[in-house]
């Protein structure tokens, strides 16, 4: 079971949560980037990449017995800030589409780049089962 933690006196986040207490299984997921399960880009553009991303996060959540309401925290790491700062609008509405509204914890972390070239983005993720 995990529980999100909100002050009241703080203004509630959107997309995500500051904190969030857990028991459980814990299932760590390693950094996921936008390719199919064959390692191979399928696209060369943000939202693509994102997408599979996160379909790849949700196989492996069901791998683990878990779906995307078990998560409780997801680190973002992205090469060009501007390419999520000026999709922030579709960023929601895949991220929605893949794993609903659930928003754990998160972090965004821009970097200068990844271990794949191809990789615009590297997602990693917390979640407990209870």
């Amino acid at each position: 079971m995990h529980r999100v933690l909100q002050p009241p006196e703080w203004v509630k986040p959107k997309g995500y949560a500051n904190a969030i207490v857990c028991t459980g299984t814990q299932i760590y997921i390693g950094g996921q980037v936008g390719w199919n399960s064959d390692q191979v880009f399928e696209t060369e553009e943000f939202i693509g990449q994102l997408q599979q991303a996160l379909i790849n996060i949700k196989r492996l959540l069901s791998e683990g017995g878990a779906g995307p309401e078990h998560m409780v925290r997801m680190t973002w790491y992205i090469v060009k800030k501007d390419l999520y700062v000026s999709k922030l609008k579709e960023i929601g509405e895949v991220y929605r589409s893949v794993l609903g509204k659930n928003f754990p914890a998160m972090s965004c972390i821009f970097v200068s780049s990844l271990v794949e070239d191809k990789a615009l983005l590297e997602i990693e993720v917390t979640a407990v089962i209870p």
